[in-house]
């Protein structure tokens, strides 16, 4: 039997999801009435406004199964309640980068990865390295730009 692999994942990233959800279900009734009115039209073969409502409500639906698939396998972890000193899902982690620049990243589920936001996801290649370090620890990351060199400098759960 197969295990079902939990997704962690802040509250926030739970909150968005949901929303998601609940605005794509709403959107459900309106593509039905859409692809009602082009049927009126007649001939379906060559009817552009039925094919692309059609197509619009397979997205919608293959969208709808893939959220709630994550929130199925849900697994919210609030950062506040979360304590070490290693890096660990959740964590804001303060990085000095090679001319000690500090650069500062939340570790978050796959989700809620926003890069340009210091979000970045468990999977990616820098969390992937930072999971399991500690402050002080020397960090070597390959990223589509290059290889990229770090020193762990602060490890906040807020």
């Amino acid at each position: 039997m197969a295990t079902v692999e939990k997704m962690p994942m802040l509250q926030e990233g739970f909150d968005k999801l949901t929303d998601d959800l609940r605005r794509l279900k709403a959107e459900r009734p309106e593509i039905v009435d859409a692809i009602e009115e082009a049927r009126a039209h007649g001939d379906l073969s060559e009817n552009a406004e039925y094919h692309a409502a059609k197509e619009r409500q397979g997205q919608i639906e293959a969208s709808i199964a893939d959220i709630e698939d994550k929130l199925s396998r849900a697994q919210i972890i609030d950062p506040k309640t979360l304590s070490g000193d290693k890096v660990i899902f959740g964590a804001t982690v303060t990085l000095l980068d090679e001319n000690d620049k500090p650069v500062k990243y939340q570790i978050v589920g796959q989700t809620e990865a926003d890069a340009n936001s210091g979000r970045i996801s468990y999977n990616s290649p820098l969390g992937r390295a930072l999971i399991g370090r500690k402050v002080d620890d020397d960090v070597e990351v390959t990223v589509p730009a290059g290889d990229r060199y770090y020193l762990v400098s602060k490890i906040e759960f807020i």
